[in-house]
């Protein structure tokens, strides 16, 4: 059975750039309502000066518990349920472990996964009280399969998985569906600040996604209400070797994975 998108309440989150900003003209082209949210309202009113049909804009960084409570709430005032909910805000570092601070560990884990923790626990009672609704989370290949100078960016995606997994068993039979999204490295401003240098995106340049492609993959999974989606496809065959054969994995493709 597929979900039909159009009236749906689709609330996003960094939806000022990249996949979060292709995200809601995709949803707002098929009839959904788009609710983007991030830090800059500059960038977001940018972004949906292009947008046709009703969508709404609010500031929201989502390492402010009140901020996130307070935007979720004005939301279900203006439009009485968040149908679907994309955790999507986030960013990395790429850096050598020996010579990181500690606080990037920290700010990356803080905006990565308690961002999602923090919106997933401001919307999940109104989605229960409707006995419906669909969370997804923006993951990443890179939780999946760790590679050198990204310990930190990481460790927050593996446990994006993580929350993602175990909430998705919680809910069962509840009416409200969760679904992660794995995307390989994605043609972003996300790179601005994890590679300044430009090497590793030059490096991987032949296996980079186009947004389109992964918000196109995305709605897939809301309208087939998809557990998990790792892309490309080649990469989702190399986490399934990797489970099997994580040592011979390590020494193959090395040379691909750390290109930082």
């Amino acid at each position: 059975m597929t979900l039909n998108i159009s009236n749906k309440i689709v609330l996003i989150t960094g939806a000022s750039s990249g996949i979060g900003a292709v995200m809601a003209q995709q949803f707002a082209a098929m009839g959904a309502i788009p609710i983007l949210t991030a830090r800059s309202t500059d960038k977001l009113e940018s972004i949906a000066a292009g947008i046709q049909g009703q969508h709404a804009v609010y500031a929201l960084d989502v390492t402010n518990t009140q901020q996130v409570q307070d935007v979720v709430s004005q939301v279900i005032a203006k439009f009485g349920r968040i149908d679907i909910l994309i955790n999507n805000a986030g960013y990395g570092i790429f850096e050598s472990f020996a010579g990181a601070p500690l606080e990037h560990f920290e700010d990356m884990m803080n905006v990565n996964y308690m961002g999602v923790v923090r919106c997933t626990q401001a919307v999940l009672p109104h989605m229960l009280k409707a006995g419906s609704g669909h969370i997804v989370n923006i993951a990443s290949m890179a939780g999946k399969i760790g590679s050198a100078k990204s310990t930190g960016y990481s460790a927050t995606k593996h446990a994006v998985l993580g929350f993602t997994n175990s909430l998705r068993q919680e809910l069962m039979r509840t009416g409200v569906f969760v679904t992660a999204i794995n995307p390989g490295p994605i043609s972003t401003p996300f790179f601005d600040k994890a590679d300044p240098s430009g090497n590793y995106v030059k490096n991987v340049a032949w296996f980079m996604l186009k947004p389109e492609k992964v918000v196109k993959e995305l709605i897939h999974a809301i309208e087939k209400k998809i557990p998990e989606k790792n892309l490309p496809f080649v990469a989702g065959v190399g986490i399934k070797l990797f489970h099997l054969f994580p040592r011979l994995f390590d020494r193959l493709a090395s040379g691909i994975l750390n290109k930082k």
